[in-house]
């Protein structure tokens, strides 16, 4: 017999929500464990039928309630983003493994509807070393029926703000099991409303999700009704197709309700998911092989092809050098243009200016393209990004206060170095010492002054450095104990720079020190980017190439350190992680 018991952990916002433990029947010599995710409306207990079921009886079993679900506080069918559910996920996994010794590698999901959205949103993310990931009918695409409804919702999103819809969804559209409908149809727990945000925040997710979802480097197994009312099953095959691991695999469940797991004939399913779930614990966790995405792969061939001229006199052509044009044209009215054409788009002074997010033109025509500017999606997840970057910082200052260390910060390439210096200023108390370094005499300049402006001239410096000189790093004297890299690694595609870069603070920072390092998982305008925009390196096109976030920790651990801390922007743009010196 399982032994329930129910519990509740505390997410990034200090929100406790609620989830179930089944122990293990059977347990083995290492802790391992299924993790559960319900579908929209749902709550865990209407998953709680596949503890046994699974046949799993030496593995934990463990299933949330959502937030604005079940026994989880917030108002029925809302949160404050999507994302902020993702990024629970992060905090009841890392709950897991500190409350009851689970580690990360043995954990296995399984996930339904919405909840299969959040997983696999979570998996691409924050690149969790986690066993298998199994969905079950994933609502990438739900089927509204109304001509217009997304967009229609998104006019009156904007319009109206947050407000929310009832789910046309019926219990005999779920399933075949007339018991199981009639318990959704009774249940006081069921929410039937859903949020706008909510669910316009599922639509972006799952669109950036299937198109990048080789990115997912996990063994995935997908699981499609074959009469789903509700959702539709062909971004199901298309994130599947483009998942880059070897063992995955898609089923087609013919006459299947989009209860996948709560069909009458369920046990179809269900032993898929035992099977799969099996295999994959039975040989030792290998982390993916990504360290020389930078050489090969869909990321390296998509940065080539934007680095490509387009044939000279080709619509394409014609189009991105009028765009061009267009910007060149516009710097003459707004600063923030003109910044980005003088000194590159991906600068610091032009982070400096996105930084400030005050039009600073002039004139009335000038002030309002500087709004536009600072309003583009790229501009706003950077800023969303200083914020983490800050929250991260202040986290692990108090941190290594409470271990009794001094707080010796370095920042590699700071830019102006405003986000380090106003990460500073909401410290409890003063760092030791501040080392901000850049290669450009402009951000040197600017950076001293704002030092100085600070009154920060007893405690930080700002010198000349090359963030790649592994030499100049290692030199560094006294050794830090916390560590910036911002924006600097995502510019910059060969990933031996950054295998220098990162040698070099490994010998900078003293063991058990931590390095704060961003990282660019996707952007929704990267054609642009590279085809329209300059690079501060000699005026060069800016091509960037994402790097998925298991590239980017792979690199991180290979240079010694252990990440133990992730966020992201609401936008899925950029992540801010921590790593530890081990």
């Amino acid at each position: 017999m399982r032994v329930n018991s129910q519990h509740r952990f505390v997410s990034h916002d200090g929100t406790e929500l609620f989830f179930q433990r089944w122990q293990a029947s059977a347990p083995g010599a290492e802790k391992k464990a299924v993790l559960l995710f319900h579908r929209g409306h749902e709550h865990s207990g209407r998953m709680a039928h596949l503890v046994d079921e699974l046949d799993l009886p030496d593995f934990d079993v463990y299933a949330w309630d959502a937030r604005g679900h079940g026994q989880s506080p917030g108002e029925r069918g809302d949160a404050p983003s999507f994302s902020a559910c993702v990024e629970d996920i992060e905090h009841f996994t890392r709950h897991l493994q500190h409350a009851f010794g689970v580690p990360i590698e043995n954990m296995a999901i399984v996930a339904q509807s919405v909840g299969a959205v959040l997983a696999a949103t979570w998996v691409h993310d924050y690149a969790p070393k986690i066993r298998a990931l199994c969905l079950a009918s994933p609502a990438f695409d739900i089927k509204l029926y109304v001509p217009f409804a997304r967009p229609g919702l998104t006019l009156m999103h904007k319009l109206r703000g947050n407000f929310f819809i009832t789910s046309y969804v019926k219990s005999g559209m779920l399933t075949h099991d007339k018991e199981r409908a009639a318990a959704y149809d009774t249940d006081p727990q069921i929410a039937r409303a859903i949020s706008v945000r909510m669910l316009l925040g599922l639509y972006e997710a799952s669109d950036r999700i299937v198109a990048s979802s080789q990115d997912i480097h996990v063994p995935t197994q997908v699981l499609s009704s074959g009469s789903d009312f509700v959702v539709q099953r062909k971004p199901q095959f298309a994130f599947y197709q483009r998942l880059p691991h070897p063992l995955k695999e898609f089923h087609t469940l013919p006459g299947f309700y989009h209860d996948t797991l709560g069909e009458k004939d369920r046990a179809i399913a269900v032993r898929k998911i035992q099977r799969f779930i099996t295999q994959c614990f039975s040989v030792p966790y290998v982390a993916p092989d990504v360290l020389n995405a930078d050489r090969i792969g869909s990321g390296c061939a998509l940065a080539e092809e934007l680095s490509t001229p387009l044939p000279t006199g080709s619509l394409r052509d014609r189009y991105w050098k009028m765009a061009k044009g267009n910007l060149k044209f516009g710097s003459r009215f707004s600063a923030g243009l003109k910044i980005g054409e003088d000194t590159g788009y991906d600068s610091g002074s032009t982070l400096d200016f996105v930084y400030r997010n005050q039009p600073e033109s002039r004139g009335f025509l000038g002030r309002l393209m500087d709004k536009q500017y600072l309003n583009a999606i790229g501009w706003r997840g950077i800023r969303v990004r200083k914020t983490l970057i800050e929250r991260l910082l202040q986290k692990y200052a108090k941190r290594l206060a409470e271990q009794g260390k001094p707080l010796r910060m370095l920042d590699i390439a700071s830019g102006h170095g405003r986000y380090i210096l106003d990460a500073v200023a909401s410290f409890a108390q003063r760092p030791a010492s501040i080392l901000l370094r850049d290669y450009s005499d402009i951000n040197v300049a600017a950076g001293q002054k704002l030092i100085a402006e600070r009154g920060l001239t007893d405690i930080a410096q700002f010198v000349h450095g090359d963030a790649f000189n592994t030499e100049s790093l290692a030199s560094i004297d006294p050794r830090v104990t916390l560590a910036v890299v911002s924006g600097l690694y995502e510019l910059f595609n060969d990933n031996d720079l950054l295998r220098r870069s990162l040698t070099g603070l490994q010998q900078a920072v003293e063991q058990g020190g931590y390095l704060v390092y961003t990282c660019q998982i996707w952007h929704p305008q990267q054609e642009f980017i590279a085809r329209a925009l300059t690079s501060h390196r000699q005026g060069d096109a800016w091509v960037m190439r994402m790097r998925s976030q298991a590239e980017m920790d792979a690199l991180v651990e290979q240079a010694g350190f252990r990440k133990v801390d992730q966020c992201i922007d609401e936008f899925g743009i950029f992540t801010v992680a921590v790593a530890q010196k081990l």
